[in-house]
């Protein structure tokens, strides 16, 4: 069977399951993942995801982009979105 087909046919439980594997490094058995395991794991996650999930429910995604990034943005414009904090004596 294809990378392809099964991803297709993978429940959402499987995935879960998988999901799961990666995160503690292990099966739900309690056997350790060996690196290749982790690797191939999380790209059959992925490619499930990215088949039935919409962008913003899948893994690594980030609502908005990093201000490092943002090429566009000027150093004055910068400045107008930074918040001084003063303290007060008490």
């Amino acid at each position: 069977m294809e990378f392809d087909q099964l991803i297709k046919t993978m429940t959402s439980e499987t995935v879960a399951n998988l999901r799961r594997a990666v995160e503690l490094g292990k099966w739900p058995d309690g056997r350790k993942l060996t690196p290749e395991q982790r690797e191939s794991s999380l790209q059959a996650v992925i490619a499930w995801e990215r088949h039935h999930l919409p962008e913003c429910e899948r893994t690594g995604y980030m609502a908005q982009a990093c201000r490092s990034h943002k090429n566009e943005t000027s150093s004055e414009e910068s400045k107008d979105n930074e918040t001084i904090l003063r303290f007060r004596d008490a």
